[in-house]
């Protein structure tokens, strides 16, 4: 499913945490392994995919010296995490050899109104591909078996996976296809694009019960666990040894990886979670353990709904 296997624990040795974050985008699996639309990874035909290792000394350079990232990063608003995943695929394409970034987030419009964007347009040796990329974070249900991609929501309960691959096969992906993209690609001097999809993310499975995967998913997706918050004194019982403290929501990329001095006390926590209040948004939390160099290392991830989440019946 992705071409870089071999560097699977990279992004763990880099020290720059949007350099790992570029890193768990570039090297992550996809949350899918069956989808509507052809799934193809952004950098399948360069020569990174053909030399892993040539991708993993242009990251760790950039571990050295950063600044080319955070300048890229710094010449647009990067506060939502789609747009913090779609910069960062940016930069790494507009580096990696054999690949021509042509367009990204294209605009298509008929008669003054915009009808969709375009992700990305690129060229290599395979032709000329329309991405659509998409970073989704979805928790599975507690009363249904988890296997339909309608049991699977955001965290803030109003996204859904059934809607979004809708979405991408029925609207973004065939957009590049239809007579008013024509245009737009011809001032790129492009007749038409090879339609793909990317999806990256994390699955959550709800604790303590559990459920299946939903149809299609990848064997080896990245996955966390989800509880309500009246089950948070519960489940700290049965938690493994480690630390446990939020992380804030542009930090929720890469598995996270702290110094000493960043980690929270137990009374922290407990001080963090008295005060939240009872209609607050899904927080993510993460177990730190200590790590091989002397910081502290992500073992595993949760997200802490309200007691009411979703706030809709499951079907």
């Amino acid at each position: 499913m992705t071409p870089f296997a071999s560097l699977t624990d990279l992004p763990q040795q880099l020290r720059h945490p949007v350099v790992r974050d570029l890193a768990w985008v570039l090297l992550s699996p996809p949350m899918l392994s069956t989808t509507p639309w052809p799934q193809r990874h952004p950098l399948n035909a360069s020569p990174w995919a053909r030399m892993p290792g040539t991708l993993a000394d242009w990251l760790t350079q950039l571990d050295r010296d950063h600044s080319p990232l955070l300048d890229w990063l710094a010449q647009s608003s990067v506060r939502r995490l789609g747009l913090y995943y779609e910069r960062l695929w940016q930069f790494a394409l507009r580096a990696a050899p054999g690949i021509e970034l042509l367009a990204a987030n294209l605009p298509i419009r008929q008669a003054g109104h915009t009808l969709g964007e375009l992700d990305l347009l690129l060229r290599d040796e395979e032709g000329v591909h329309h991405l659509e990329l998409a970073i989704k974070l979805y928790l599975g249900p507690e009363q249904a078996s988890g296997e339909h991609p309608a049991h699977w929501l955001g965290p803030g309960s109003h996204d859904r996976l059934d809607i979004k691959l809708d979405h991408l096969g029925h609207h973004q992906l065939p957009l590049s296809a239809r007579g008013e993209a024509r245009p737009a690609l011809a001032e790129l001097e492009l007749v038409d694009a090879q339609a793909a999809l990317w999806i990256g993310g994390y699955l959550f499975y709800p604790w303590p019960k559990h459920c299946a995967p939903p149809q299609g998913a990848n064997p080896h997706h990245l996955q966390g666990r989800w509880l309500h918050r009246r089950d948070w004194p519960s489940f700290l019982t049965h938690s493994a040894d480690g630390c446990w403290q939020p992380l804030p929501r542009q930090a929720w990329l890469a598995q996270a990886r702290l110094a000493h001095r960043e980690l929270w006390s137990a009374a922290q926590l407990h001080e963090w979670f008295n005060a939240l209040e009872p209609n607050a948004n899904a927080q993510l939390l993460i177990r730190l353990e200590h790590g091989t160099q002397g910081d502290w290392v992500e073992a595993e991830r949760l997200f802490l709904v309200s007691d009411d989440w979703p706030q809709r019946t499951e079907r």
